[in-house]
């Protein structure tokens, strides 16, 4: 059982080398699960001394005002009969105190470390480890004195800033509270019952203390109180009696006092029969007793706390992100992993493994086919058209056998206006690739850590798409104007041959053909251009694809990866010039999931008795 106790006395170290002090924060905390003993009182309530007396050391600042001015992590360890007895600091790890004195004027530097010179307070717990023969496995919380009045150099509102420090302590239902009470004032005012009270109304975690029952009135005695019957706690009463302030300037041993106190107890006829559960030796052991069992009966809700916390704050530290390197070289490839994997992301969207890539392909599956069609080539093969560029390209002498001058112009007329719906095609796959950029950047998690980075990222890429798409606009266009300035001859080699070659030559330049021959050139034609049009609708996505969308996925960021080869240490940092909030937090995260982590090793290594 005495590993419970230490298991707990462990985690609580670490709680406090890590920034977990169970005050109220954006993280998880893991003190305010553990169970622990607070001991509370008012000034001059004889707490210290109570403190002392389960110690069997003189070791803790006194003096006049508010002498404890943070809180006390008092882990008491007990070692073999005849080892020489000592204390350690958290924070001094390697360095054991001997000495007691020693430990007192450690107590008061560190405090005034956290708080300066001033009588101020502070949240942040002080633990102090001490291994003796003489004392049981137990750990306390000693807390300020609770106080009714500011002394010279205090705040005014130091009063309640005490009440509050107390209360965020003993309020959580894992607190056992250690009431301490003078008995030689009225019981109705102690500030440590009426504070209780009202946090446990019930008393189901309150152990009462009362302090200088040597020093009550005579003809008076705390029988009834120590009996529960004039103030009723679900634990009994414990009666101390410290060492007097002549005592304490004498400086009589702890050991010695700790005899008194039995004597007094014995010997006194009022409290004969209550004795053996009286003193400052059977108070430790009571409040370690049950120490133990509570912290028994809390490890498995500790257990399931940690477990699923550190999942959580795995997972937060995820989304974060890792740390920026110190190094230029560490910055670089920092960068470089980030780009790959928007890189990686950008690809997925266009292969289909997410959403977006298949919009490409409704482009030339259906815009392009569509546009295609709604070209109006009926206009352009007009009668009146017809005979007006036939007749035009004969110039001043009639063609002798077919019109090919007229029949160039108009294929070349008819199929320059697919220049439109071919770079149309071109500009609405640059705006889906665009689009799937910045989709790409939002989804990658390690681009929201950086903005600037961000910003360039998607700079660098929309830049290598808009040069692509001015290639491909160029390549696809090529193809129009290549049917243009190329006839395929077999076409016309395969039409059936007229049987009046030409018009009449007698006739007016303006009335050389009839209607039906035109009719023959502009239906012919027209299969002509028709033919072209159902090439262009399969080579225009081919040159599309192969000059932006395969370009895209093979070398969207290489010009940036070659500027970024050529940054010194400062533009590597600007780029990565983390939002200060998002470093903060996972270093807030990163040192807490420690914690968890270290509990959770400390935890699984304990063997468990029933």
């Amino acid at each position: 059982m005495e590993n419970l106790i230490s298991l707990v006395n462990k985690i609580q170290r670490a709680c406090t080398a890590l920034g977990d002090h169970g005050d109220s924060s954006a993280l998880p905390t893991l003190w305010d699960s553990l169970p622990a003993i607070a001991v509370v009182g008012g000034q001059s309530s004889g707490k210290s001394s109570v403190l002392e007396s389960i110690v069997g050391k003189d070791f803790l600042p006194r003096g006049s005002g508010i002498v404890t001015r943070r809180p006390l992590v008092l882990q008491l360890q007990k070692i073999d009969d005849g080892a020489r007895e000592y204390a350690e600091f958290l924070h001094l790890p390697r360095k054991r105190f001997t000495d007691f004195a020693a430990v007192r004027k450690e107590i008061q530097d560190e405090t005034d470390r956290e708080t300066g010179r001033s009588k101020a307070i502070s949240s942040v717990p002080i633990h102090l480890s001490i291994y003796s023969p003489n004392v049981v496995n137990l750990t306390l919380i000693d807390l300020p004195g609770l106080t009714k009045v500011a002394v010279e150099g205090q705040s005014e509102n130091i009063v309640k800033d005490i009440e509050n420090m107390v209360r965020s302590y003993i309020e959580k239902p894992n607190c056992i509270i250690l009431a301490i009470s003078p008995a030689n004032q009225d019981l109705a005012t102690s500030d440590a019952i009426k504070i209780s009270r009202e946090v446990d109304p019930s008393g189901e975690r309150t152990f009462g203390v009362l302090t200088k029952i040597d020093l009550m009135d005579k003809g008076t005695d705390a029988v009834e109180i120590l009996e529960g019957k004039s103030f009723k706690l679900k634990y009994p009463w414990v009666g101390v009696v410290n060492r007097s302030q002549a005592d304490i300037n004498k400086n009589v041993d702890m050991i010695a006092a700790r005899r008194r106190e039995r004597e007094y107890f014995s010997n006194t006829t009022e409290y004969r029969h209550l004795a053996h559960k009286m003193g400052s030796e059977h108070l430790a052991k009571m409040l370690s007793k049950h120490l133990e069992h509570v912290i028994k009966s809390r490890i498995p809700g500790i257990q399931s706390l940690i477990n699923k916390t550190v999942l959580e704050l795995e997972s937060e530290l995820s989304r974060l992100g890792k740390p920026i390197a110190a190094d230029a070289g560490g910055k670089l490839y920092s960068i470089m992993e980030i780009c790959r994997l928007f890189d990686q992301i950008f690809k997925e969207h266009l292969d289909g493994v997410r959403a977006g890539g298949e919009k490409v392909y409704n482009v030339f599956d259906n815009q392009l086919p569509a546009a295609l069609k709604r070209l109006q080539f009926d206009k352009q093969l007009a009668m009146d058209n017809i005979r007006k560029l036939v007749t035009e390209a004969d110039g001043y002498q009639p063609h002798l056998i077919a019109p090919e001058q007229g029949y160039r112009r108009l294929i070349e007329s008819s199929i320059v206006s697919i220049r439109g719906p071919a770079e149309a095609s071109v500009d609405t796959v640059h705006a889906i690739l665009k689009d799937l950029v910045h989709k790409s950047v939002n989804e990658t998690v390690e681009l929201k850590q950086y903005p600037a980075l961000r910003v360039e990222v998607t700079n660098a890429a929309i830049e290598s798409l808009d040069k692509m798409r001015d290639g491909s606009k160029k390549a696809t266009l090529q193809l129009v104007d290549m049917e243009c300035s190329y006839l395929t001859v077999d076409f016309f080699r395969k039409l059936p041959q007229d049987v009046e070659k030409g018009g009449n030559p007698t006739h007016s330049i303006f009335d050389r053909y009839n209607d039906s021959y035109l009719r023959r050139i502009g239906s012919n034609v027209l299969s002509y251009v028709n033919m072209v049009c159902a090439g262009l609708r399969n080579s225009i996505p081919k040159s599309i694809v192969y000059c932006q969308v395969r370009e895209a996925k093979r070398s969207l960021l290489d010009h940036f990866f070659a500027e970024l080869g050529t940054m010194d240490m400062k533009r590597l940092s600007s780029l990565l010039n983390e939002d200060p909030a998002i470093m903060e937090r996972r270093s807030a995260i990163s040192k807490r999931l420690e914690l968890y982590r270290a509990a959770q090793s400390e935890i699984d290594a304990v063997a468990w008795s029933k």
